[in-house]
């Protein structure tokens, strides 16, 4: 049996507990898959979208032609799975508080960098997303 392709992608820190908590309320979209920000795959990608690799949350979908990051991410993601328009807005008005106390927290000393918009997918960046969806899993395991 094959892994069915993903269309859309979740880039997060595979350390943070908030961004593996969005990573796990996609479970229930099945054209979504996760890549941890500091897999090889995740690190081209980004860079050939952006021009470097920016430390925040990101979502990519290539039907959409779209990259989501910080804020709006997370805000397309709560809307995708389906999540109440109240959680959407309190995710998406707190993003970076949410995120820098989970950071303090975890004793994560990477600062978040202020990605927070929708953006075109580059064409250099569509080229890599087959790459990008097939490292693509379900669910994040803690740890790895």
């Amino acid at each position: 049996m094959t892994e069915p392709r993903f269309t859309g992608v979740l880039l997060y820190d595979g350390d943070c507990p908030f961004c593996s908590a969005a990573s796990t309320a996609v479970r229930r979209l099945e054209s979504v898959g996760v890549v941890a920000w500091s897999e090889p795959a995740a690190q081209r990608f980004l860079e050939a979208q952006f021009g470097e690799t920016p430390f925040a949350l990101f979502f990519a979908d290539c039907e959409a032609g779209t990259v989501w990051a910080g804020r709006a991410a997370a805000t397309e993601l709560c809307e995708r799975a389906g999540m109440p328009v109240l959680v959407r807005d309190i995710v998406g008005e707190n993003y970076e508080r949410l995120a820098d106390a989970v950071r303090v927290v975890s004793g994560t000393d990477r600062e978040i960098e202020p990605y927070h918009d929708a953006y075109p997918m580059a064409s250099d960046a569509a080229a890599l997303f087959d790459e990008l969806a097939a490292s693509a899993g379900r669910t994040h395991v803690p740890g790895t």
